[in-house]
């Protein structure tokens, strides 16, 4: 990164959604698009999986082990007792169809279900497959991507009618002035929902319009993350006659979100291999498995990185939310060491994994004391020290 110019101020992002670490991603999408099938594979639980719409009623969740290199080398290099790496907190939502804006298909419960989640992984099927049903009659990737956005929209047009509604009865006829920004914000929503047909995300907020969209925490507002289900035969060649669709569609309509190929048919394979062999076939296809590009993008996604703590005893990842700073990193840890904060010592892994041992990086200045100001990177390694309030000696 370069150096601030003088004078230049450094802006911090203003992040849509909820600030906590506990976030979820909701998998989305038409039923019989492989929501449930993925899920099985990337939980490797057992959740429903028959060939009939709505056979997930109740949302399934699950924690899945965020990969990562860094993670691996240092519970390898300190051989710990305890080994715990980062999670992402996935829900598979029984699939949605148009209409469930209004209650079809038990499109509310669904919806609401979308509304507990912080990002979404929204699937849609690209495969011919006569043993499988569509709910729409034939397979068009466009057209199911099309039918959730409108109705992730339409939900969120319902919900600003009734709050708008209210806004105009208190501050518009009562003139209550505290509600003049809430009434704003909603007003350019409003334009941007029913007008303009666009997601709340698509947007530059100020920090005022964030802190009133992060209270209601509309659908539209969610990052998206497409999943693009394709036949194994089609994702071992690279070719489908919809991906380039696909991806003129997102660039039109979600600009800037990622799409990912997989093949669910080939994943449930691999799962039913065991670790070993599947890493085998896979080298015989030439091929790759798509989970962990699948798992870390949708932990970015949540505006989620972690640090480390690592030793002999334990090797740890610790989630924080993006652009935390050391105390409060420290808080993740336990709440006395934020309490009590002096300092972080930081080691950057790359350092660490260059020179070998923490010896080595204090040796070569690379083991740095950082106080209440400093803004943890993704991948840090911490050691904290900080005052015991006096009440709590006991380790």
């Amino acid at each position: 990164m370069p150096p601030k110019k003088k004078g230049e101020e450094v802006k911090k992002p203003l992040l849509l959604g909820r600030l906590g670490t506990s976030l979820k991603i909701g998998i989305v999408g038409l039923p019989n698009v492989g929501k449930s099938t993925f899920f099985n594979v990337l939980t490797k639980s057992q959740a429903s999986a028959e060939n009939f719409p709505f056979c997930t009623i109740d949302p399934n969740e699950s924690r899945v082990p965020v990969p990562d290199e860094r993670w691996d080398f240092l519970c390898k290099h300190h051989k710990p007792a305890s080994k715990v790496p980062a999670f992402l907190a996935v829900v598979d939502i029984a699939g949605l169809v148009k209409g469930a804006n209004e209650g079809q298909g038990l499109g509310n419960a669904f919806l609401s279900h979308i509304s507990g989640c912080d990002a979404i992984f929204h699937m849609t099927r690209a495969f011919d497959d006569d043993d499988v049903t569509h709910v729409e009659g034939d397979v068009n990737p466009l057209r199911d991507m099309e039918i959730i956005h409108d109705e992730l929209r339409l939900k969120d047009i319902e919900y600003l009618s009734k709050r708008l509604t209210e806004l105009e009865k208190v501050f518009v006829r009562g003139g209550e002035k505290k509600y003049k920004v809430e009434y704003d914000t909603f007003v350019r929503i409003q334009t941007m929902l029913n007008d303009e047909k666009k997601p709340i995300r698509f947007a530059e907020w100020n920090e005022k319009e964030v802190e009133v969209l992060n209270k209601h925490l509309f659908l539209t507002s969610k990052p998206h993350i497409y999943l693009v289900n394709l036949s194994k035969k089609d994702y071992l060649r690279k070719k489908n006659k919809w991906l380039l669709k696909i991806s003129e569609w997102v660039k039109e309509h979600d600009p800037g979100s990622s799409i990912i190929p997989f093949s669910g048919a080939l994943e449930m394979e691999l799962l039913d291999m065991g670790e070993e062999k599947a890493e085998e076939y896979l080298k015989e296809l030439k091929a790759s498995n798509a989970l962990s590009k699948i798992i870390v993008t949708g932990f970015k996604a949540l505006q989620l990185e972690y640090f480390f703590t690592a030793g002999p005893d334990e090797v740890k990842a610790w989630t924080i939310k993006l652009g935390t700073k050391a105390p409060q990193a420290a808080g993740r840890i336990h709440t006395d060491m934020e309490k009590g904060f002096i300092m972080a010592e930081v080691m950057k892994f790359a350092d660490f994994k260059e020179l070998g041992s923490e010896s080595a990086c204090k040796a070569g200045g690379k083991y740095r004391q950082q106080g209440k100001q400093y803004v943890v990177d993704d991948g840090d390694i911490l050691f904290i020290k900080f005052n015991t309030p006096s009440q709590n000696k006991k380790k």
